[in-house]
Order: C-alpha cells, then sequence, then structure tokens
C-alpha cells in the first residue's frame, strides 16, 4: 500500500518520501506505525542527535521516536494525510486526509493539525 522512494520535495541528505503504491481513500487507516516512547526530561539527550527533528509529542509528559515509515512522512501544509495517537496500541495511525492517487507522495502537517499554518520549528531562527 506504501513505500519509500526519493521524494522530489526533499532536500536531505536521503531524500526520502513515502508513495501510495495504490489508490487510497479519503478516511482510510493506511499505516500503524509503533512507537518508542521516552519521558520529556530526557529529550535533551535526543537534542544532541539527529533525530531531534523526527521526535514527535506523546501525550503531555513524553515524546516519542516512531518506527514503520512513521518517521518518513514529508510536510506540507495541505496534506493528504493525517494522523493520530493510539495511545492504546502505541501507534500513531496514518489515515487518508483526502483521496490519495497510486504513485502520490504521502504528506502530513508537522504541526500535528492538518489547517495549522504556524512556521515550523526547523525553519525558525
Amino acid at each position: 500500500m506504501i513505500e519509500v522512494k526519493t521524494s522530489p520535495i526533499s532536500d536531505g541528505e536521503f531524500n526520502r518520501g513515502v508513495f501510495a503504491t495504490r489508490d487510497i481513500k479519503k478516511g482510510e487507516l493506511f499505516h500503524e506505525a509503533p512507537v518508542i516512547s521516552y519521558p520529556n526530561d530526557q529529550h535533551q539527550h535526543i537534542e544532541k542527535t539527529l533525530l531531534a527533528d523526527y521526535a514527535f509529542e506523546y501525550g503531555i509528559n513524553h515524546s516519542a521516536i516512531l518506527l514503520g515509515y512513521g518517521m518518513l512522512f514529508n510536510h506540507s501544509y495541505e496534506p493528504n494525510a493525517t494522523y493520530e495517537i493510539n495511545f492504546e496500541n502505541h501507534t500513531f495511525d496514518f489515515y487518508a486526509y483526502t483521496d490519495i492517487k497510486a504513485g502520490d507522495e504521502i504528506l502530513i502537517n508537522y504541526n500535528g493539525d492538518v489547517d495549522d499554518k504556524e512556521q515550523l520549528w526547523f525553519n525558525q531562527d
């Protein structure tokens, strides 16, 4: 249903993104990314690594590193996917926000809300 390929919008070292291998209907769950969570007071150690740009908020007192394809989705202020935190299953569940065609790159809003246009942390001075 999804695969990792070179992304035309990514300018990182690996230029990766997640793409649909088949049509995905709006509202469809297409990926459950397992979570490795850690207390926020340990985030200072993560901040010293490349992982700092990939960590997600995970509740009030924790942050998380996502497994699977979870950390490979690229950002858009007009995303075609969204995610919900599933604390019971310890996953981030990714859903199609719009219909996604086979071959399309799957994009999420890194701010966590599809309508949030706030400047991203790595673009701030």
